[in-house]
């Protein structure tokens, strides 16, 4: 007698388990559901037309690179919408039913935290919210690890991504110079967040900026990049926080001269100064004053390097011809740094003291705990003497002197 057995399968590796499966992940907007595909087509369509719109702009057909132009809009903004609506049908229910994941809470937190920019700040809004869309896209794609589609979509990405950092200094440089300020700010906000979206644009667009572009950048940049790697490790002491923006502000003269104009570097250097100052004044050791010190005349040098040196326009005649006579010495003083250094840094540090000491006496704020300390600073490198307070007593008295008739 023919012995049959029954077969038992796995219903989840059968083909009609597998199309229902299918038609219900299309069904159910999930990550990998119809917004993800949604998501991947309209991102090859801003690829391929950000393509054509950069290899037209190589061309003299002035019709065909507006052509492109309005093109890769439109597919940009599509695209964009896609990414959106993704966040709206997709993480929002799954956060709001439990089953999302820390990616998609921590993306939905950051999506309500740009959008409520919107009533208050709509300018920075339009550029924040764009910025954190294309964030939200690149990190998920770079998940996927399809190198292909990844090394062609950074491109476009750093492209994009740079022009909306610009777009977002520039409007806090609008706000920061604009006597007409919002209620709502105070200058040391914006100057946060000046310094906070240089450093956000350092940790996390510069590396790639690096990748796709190292040999075309100046030698300078790459060397400020490395001073500015140091910080990112551990926890750092206020005067490291001030030499990081330091040399964020070094890298902000290299990327984004026009995004923030000299003006308002200006006053970024300065509020630095200032920062600086106060830490020597409240420094509890000599070390940690020393230190401090030896910050701040490195921040005094950066600034009349980097910034005025290259000031064109000057409110004031008599500051501009001040500045002339520092240069002048400054650019003698660096004549000695090879035939005796030494006397190279005492010299200069000198310059820098007595320049800040003389800014500090004409100022109407109560700046004398520093002078004092300038003032120390100098007797020790000789360039000014105590001289000590002596009173003489004469025995005598006084007379009421005669008449002559």
């Amino acid at each position: 007698m023919e012995q049959r057995s029954l077969k038992v399968l796995d219903a989840d590796k059968t083909f009609f388990t597998k199309i229902s499966t299918t038609i219900s992940k299309l069904l159910i907007p999930t990550k990998v559901g119809i917004n993800g595909l949604l998501i991947s087509m309209k991102r090859n369509n801003v690829l391929k037309a950000y393509e054509a719109y950069t290899a037209s702009k190589d061309t003299e057909d002035a019709a065909k690179i507006e052509q492109d132009a309005q093109k890769y809009e439109e597919t940009y903004s599509l695209y964009l919408e896609s990414i959106d609506k993704y966040i709206m049908d997709s993480v929002y229910k799954k956060v709001k039913s439990g089953s999302a994941s820390h990616f998609e809470r921590d993306a939905l937190s950051k999506y309500y935290t740009v959008v409520h920019l919107k009533d208050e700040e709509y300018v920075e809004y339009k550029h924040r919210k764009q910025k954190y869309l294309l964030e939200l896209d690149y990190e998920s794609l770079l998940l996927t690890g399809k190198e292909k589609i990844i090394d062609r979509y950074k491109s476009f990405y750093l492209t994009k991504i740079e022009s909306l950092y610009k777009g977002i200094l520039k409007n806090y440089s609008v706000q920061l110079s604009d006597a007409h300020r919002a209620k709502f700010h105070t200058n040391e906000e914006i100057y946060e967040k000046i310094f906070s979206t240089l450093e956000d644009y350092t940790t996390n667009v510069m590396p790639l900026k690096i990748e796709r572009s190292k040999k075309e950048l100046d030698k300078q940049l790459l060397e400020d990049y490395q001073k500015y790697e140091r910080f990112e490790v551990g926890k750092l002491e206020k005067r490291d926080q001030v030499e990081k923006k330091l040399v964020l502000l070094a890298i902000s003269r290299s990327l984004f001269t026009h995004s923030m104009p000299l003006v308002v570097a200006d006053e970024c250097y300065v509020k630095l100064i200032k920062e600086v100052r106060n830490l020597i004044v409240e420094a509890e050791s000599d070390r940690k004053k020393e230190e401090t010190y030896t910050l701040l005349l490195n921040v005094i040098e950066d600034y009349n390097v980097r910034l005025l040196s290259g000031k064109v326009y000057w409110d004031k005649p008599e500051e501009k011809d001040e500045y002339k006579k520092f240069w002048t010495n400054y650019e003698n003083i660096n004549k000695l740094k090879q035939k005796n250094y030494i006397e190279y840094m005492r010299q200069k540090e000198i310059l820098f003291v007595r320049a800040d000491l003389k800014k500090l006496r004409a100022s109407k704020k109560d700046y004398s705990k520093i002078i004092d300390f300038y003032r120390q600073k100098l007797i020790e490198n000789d360039d000014m003497r105590t001289v000590k307070n002596k009173y003489i007593t004469l025995n005598g008295h006084y007379t009421k002197a005669t008449s002559k008739a």
